[in-house]
C-alpha cells in the first residue's frame, strides 16, 4: 500500500515541480562543493559572533541610557498584560521570536527587571505563530487545502495562547518560571556553582573577550552623542544587527540543513507524539528558525500528507527548539550579568517545556488547541474574512488596544 506521504505528493501538482533550493551568496564568487560549504559555515559562525556582540551592546546601551533608572523607564510595562502585548507586537512586527528574546536577554543583563521580561518572553511565543498563519494564507484559493493548512497553523496559535492563559497567572502569583530559571542559572553560572560556574564563567569570559573589540567599536563610535541618546542609539543599532544576522543565519542554515531537516521530518512525524516533539525541536535547532520549521510542515498539512494531530506535536517541539537562540545570546556576558542573562533565556526554555508537559500531557487540555484550530479553520474555509480577522485581531489590533487601555487608565 502506498504511504500517505507518497499519495499526497502524487496528488499535489506542486509536488512534481518543487521550488528551486535557496542559493548561497558565495556562489557569485565561483565557489562550489566543499569550498562553498566551508564558506557557508564560516559565515554562520561570523553571524553568531555578531549576534552575541549585538546582545552585549544592548546591555551596555541600556545601562548608559537608563543609569540606575531601568525600573522607572519601564514602569509603563510593570502591568504584565502590557509587557505581554509588547512581546506579541514586537515579534509580530519583526517576524522573529529569536530577535525579541535575544533583545530581552540583553535588556535583562542591562538592568531590566525579570518581572517585566517574563511576560515579554511569553508574548514573543504568541507573536511568532503569526508566521504559520501567513504561510497558510498562501493556500486560500483551494478550500480544502486551506482548511487543513489553516488548522495546522492555528493549532500553534491556540496552544501558545492557552499556555499564556495558564502560566501567566501562575507566574504572577508564585513566580514559577522566574524561580525555576533563577535556581538553574545560579546552579550553573552563579557564584555558588563551583565547577559548573568555572566552566560557564570561563566560557562567558572567553566569548566576552572575543566580542569586546566589535562591541567597543560600536560604543566608542557613537560616544559623540549625549549620554541618553548614546545608549538609545546603541540599542537601535544592536537591534538592527540582530534582525539582520538572525535573518542571515536562517537563510544560510536553510541552504545547509533544510534537506536534512526534511529527512528528519518525514522520518519522525507520524511515529508518535514524542517523535513529533523531538523532530520539531531538532529541526528548529538545525535551521535556527521556527518560521522555517513551520514553512516545511504547514504546506504538507494542507496537501494532506500529514494530519493535524501529527503536526500538533511538531509545533510544540519547534517552540522548544527556538529557545536555543536566547541561550546562545546569554553567553554575551560574564559575571553577575551572565547569571541575569541566562536566567532570562531559561525562562523562555522552561515556559515552553512546562507548557508542553502540562498541556500535551493532560488529555482534557491537549484537545483544546486541536478543537479550536479545527473550528476556526472550518469557518475560515467557508468565509475567508474569519482568517483575516483572526490574523489581524490576535496579533495587531487586540495587543495595541490592550496596551493603550491599560496605560491610559
Amino acid at each position: 500500500m502506498t504511504s500517505p506521504i507518497v499519495e499526497a505528493r502524487a496528488d499535489e501538482p506542486d509536488a512534481k515541480s518543487p521550488a528551486a533550493p535557496p542559493r548561497s551568496p558565495f556562489e557569485r564568487f565561483g565557489l562550489t562543493g566543499r569550498g562553498l560549504a566551508i564558506a557557508n559555515w564560516m559565515s554562520v559562525a561570523a553571524a553568531v559572533y555578531v549576534l552575541i556582540t549585538a546582545v552585549n551592546v544592548i546591555g551596555s546601551g541600556f545601562k548608559i541610557a537608563t543609569g540606575d533608572q531601568a525600573d522607572a523607564l519601564f514602569s509603563f510595562a510593570t502591568n504584565p498584560i502590557v509587557a505581554l502585548m509588547i512581546g506579541v507586537v514586537a515579534t509580530a512586527l519583526t517576524q522573529s521570536s529569536s530577535t525579541t528574546t535575544s533583545v530581552t536577554v540583553g535588556l535583562v543583563a542591562g538592568g531590566l527587571p525579570l518581572e517585566i521580561a517574563v511576560p515579554i518572553i511569553m508574548g514573543a511565543n504568541i507573536g511568532t505563530t503569526l508566521t504559520n498563519t501567513l504561510v497558510s494564507l498562501g493556500m486560500v484559493r483551494d478550500k480544502e487545502q486551506f482548511r487543513r493548512g489553516f488548522a495546522a497553523a492555528t493549532v500553534h496559535d491556540f496552544f501558545n495562547l492557552l499556555a499564556v492563559v495558564i502560566f501567566l497567572p501562575l507566574e504572577m502569583m508564585f513566580g514559577l518560571l522566574q524561580r525555576t530559571a533563577t535556581a538553574l542559572a545560579d546552579a550553573t553560572a552563579g557564584a555558588e556553582a563551583g565547577v559548573l560556574n568555572a566552566i560557564f564563567g570561563g566560557l562567558g569570559t572567553v566569548v566576552k573577550t572575543a566580542t569586546r573589540p566589535l562591541s567597543n567599536l560600536i560604543e566608542e563610535g557613537l560616544s559623540f552623542l549625549p549620554a541618553v541618546w548614546h545608549g538609545i542609539v546603541m540599542i537601535v543599532v544592536a537591534i538592527a544587527l540582530i534582525l539582520l544576522v538572525i535573518n542571515f543565519i536562517g537563510k544560510q542554515l536553510k541552504i545547509l540543513m533544510v534537506g536534512r531537516a526534511k529527512d528528519v521530518l518525514h522520518i519522525a512525524i507520524g511515529r508518535g507524539p514524542l517523535a513529533g516533539i523531538g523532530s520539531g525541536a531538532l529541526i528548529t535547532v538545525m535551521v535556527q528558525s521556527s518560521s522555517t520549521s513551520t514553512a516545511l510542515v504547514v504546506p504538507l498539512a494542507g496537501s494532506g500528507a500529514f494530519t493535524l494531530k501529527q503536526i500538533y506535536p511538531f509545533t510544540l517541539g519547534a517552540n522548544i527548539g527556538t529557545t536555543v537562540t536566547a541561550l546562545i545570546a546569554a553567553f554575551a556576558f560574564d559575571g553577575p550579568e551572565a547569571t541575569a542573562a541566562l536566567t532570562a533565556a531559561l525562562v523562555h526554555f522552561f515556559f515552553n517545556v512546562f507548557s508542553t508537559v502540562l498541556i500535551f500531557g493532560l488529555p482534557f487540555l491537549r484537545l483544546i488547541p486541536v478543537r479550536g484550530a479545527t473550528w476556526l479553520a472550518a469557518r475560515s474555509a467557508e468565509r475567508k474574512v474569519y482568517a483575516f480577522a483572526w490574523s489581524l485581531g490576535v496579533f495587531v489590533v487586540i495587543p495595541l488596544v490592550l496596551i493603550f487601555a491599560t496605560t491610559a487608565f
